[in-house]
């Protein structure tokens, strides 16, 4: 702390270190991923070489279940009310029944109040995530439905300008 007094050095959290991490949209394997997430998925298409001929895991790139139409894609969602934290591992649906079951779209990976967005943003993998951007969901909860809009799952910087600032 003395040795970065004079930089105006501050100490950071492992709590502070993921809201960031989420407002850009940055994903933690295994928390926003399981085995059968691709980068494509994950809106990385880019760091898949196209120019090499071959590589370990192409062949697993372009079975027909990791192309199929409606595979879960990582996206961001916005609650109606920017003060509610939704909740990790909250169910995400289109339609609210009177009871369950409800078909399911995906789940919420990442949640967390942001301070740089001045509201609360949450990471989500859902069934053909990128083709609902706009839309407006649902997440049932015990006691409510908290209604959320589909958004790009970067909430901060999203042209990257502050990148190397």
């Amino acid at each position: 702390m003395q040795a970065g007094k004079k930089f105006g050095i501050t100490p950071y959290g492992t709590e502070a270190m993921h809201v960031l991490r989420a407002e850009k949209g940055f994903i933690i394997v295994g928390q926003e991923t399981d085995g059968s997430m691709t980068p494509d998925d994950l809106g990385m298409s880019w760091i898949v070489s196209a120019k090499k001929p071959d590589f370990v895991g192409k062949r697993s790139l372009a079975r027909s279940d990791t192309v199929r139409e409606g595979r879960k894609q990582l996206v961001g969602l916005l609650t109606e009310d920017p003060k509610e934290v939704l909740e990790e591992g909250a169910h995400v649906v289109e339609t609210v029944l009177d009871k369950p079951p409800m078909p399911m779209l995906g789940h919420v990976t990442s949640s967390y109040y942001s301070p740089n967005a001045g509201r609360s943003i949450a990471l989500a993998v859902l069934k053909g995530g990128r083709s609902l951007v706009g839309k407006t969901l649902s997440v049932p909860m015990a006691d409510r439905i908290i209604k959320v809009t589909v958004t790009e799952p970067v909430f901060f910087d999203s042209k990257g300008e502050r990148a190397n600032g």
